[in-house]
């Protein structure tokens, strides 16, 4: 062989006389080194062994037996596998499923008899419309593909910009693996139609408002029901909505319109202010007239009666003595006419002798002192 020369030379042996130096040779000095590993002695060394366990040789047909049985043994081990707790297995035969396997270690028969699939059941996917966030290293796409998905028509026939995030994960492998050819490419075309149907039937400004809520609750139900209706084994998390907004050709004016509509709203809301202001005044002042009218004509009614009632009575007292009525109508009459003036009696019997035919009654009274002023 090159690498062992018996006659002590080579790249690694000594000249021919052993004191050539080398890397693992002896040196001049005659030291020893370490030896490059013989190559031709660990094979011999092999053989020797695989005789031992073969008496009768590689070639005899007992060592070909046990070489089948060992592999036979190797390709039947070849079968344990392992099923991760996040997993579901399905286990084909020949191409055809044949039963699911629970997690833990299981065993089927070695390939290419049987094989095994193992879909994680539990993990959330995410799938993105209308955008692409560059998380999940995707190609690349054009900003006029992704408008082909984000631009809807609305109910009211206006064009909304959406950029939504559809969550789901495999509910039933068996139907996912087989029933459907690209189960991802299957719920995003979904996703996509239930949206656009939503959007369809909803206004612009509920849409761009109060609505995204509803949206996205109805999605999530119509796009359930149509992957249960294709049996794509897909469970459907939630719908999110991330962004409703105009087109970006139209921002400006759509903005102006909104403000418009601000405006609009403000103004009626003031004047919805004033006139629930001014109603209730003017309801309040005009019921207070008429209690007052009423009050007036219930006075003005009951005096009249109480007026008519009087003079029956004294019509009546008059029948009956009309001279001492009279003479007390007139006394009573002479009281309320006199009562408030400056009253002089004069005298006409000029036969008295030594009185004065005059008497001031006003002079008469007794003056009462003026308060005396206190210090």
């Amino acid at each position: 062989m090159p690498w062992q020369n018996q006659g002590g030379g080579g790249p690694w042996g000594g000249g021919s006389g052993g004191g050539g130096p080398g890397p693992w040779g002896r040196g001049p000095g005659g030291g020893s080194g370490p030896q490059p590993p013989n190559i031709e002695e660990l094979l011999r060394r092999g053989q020797d062994r695989m005789r031992a366990i073969l008496p009768g040789g590689m070639g005899s047909m007992r060592g070909l037996i046990l070489i089948a049985l060992i592999a036979v043994a190797v390709w039947l081990f070849s079968g344990i596998y392992r099923v991760q707790p996040e997993q579901q297995g399905i286990v084909l035969r020949f191409g055809q499923y044949v039963r699911d396997a629970a997690p833990g270690l299981n065993y089927h028969w070695p390939s290419p008899i049987e094989t095994v699939l193992t879909p994680s059941v539990t993990r959330e996917n995410r799938l993105e419309i209308g955008y692409r966030s560059g998380a999940e290293g995707r190609s690349p796409i054009s900003p006029r593909d992704l408008q082909a998905e984000s631009l809807m028509l609305t109910g009211d026939e206006n064009i909304v910009d959406i950029n939504f995030t559809v969550f789901w994960r495999i509910k039933d492998a068996r139907e996912f693996l087989f029933d459907v050819r690209d189960p991802e490419a299957l719920v995003k075309v979904a996703a996509e139609s239930a949206m656009r149907e939503v959007i369809g039937k909803t206004p612009i400004q509920q849409a761009l408002t109060e609505g995204r809520d509803k949206i996205q609750v109805d999605t999530q139900a119509l796009l359930q029901r149509l992957l249960d209706s294709y049996r794509a084994g897909v469970e459907i998390r939630r719908v999110q909505l991330l962004a409703v907004d105009p087109p970006a050709q139209v921002v400006d004016a759509f903005n102006d319109v909104q403000r418009a509509r601000a405006d609009r709203e403000r103004l009626s809301n003031e004047a919805e202010a004033y006139r629930n202001d001014v109603i209730p005044r003017a309801r309040g002042d005009a019921q207070r007239l008429i209690q007052e009218a009423q009050a007036y004509r219930a006075e003005v009614t009951n005096r009249a009666e109480g007026d008519a009632k009087r003079f029956l009575a004294i019509y009546q007292a008059y029948l009956a003595n009309k001279d001492v009525t009279a003479q007390r109508m007139y006394l009573e009459t002479m009281e309320q006419v006199l009562k408030n003036t400056s009253k002089v009696i004069l005298d006409r019997n000029e036969t008295s002798q030594g009185v004065v035919p005059y008497l001031p009654l006003p002079e008469l009274k007794p003056k009462t002192p003026a308060p005396e002023a206190k210090p």
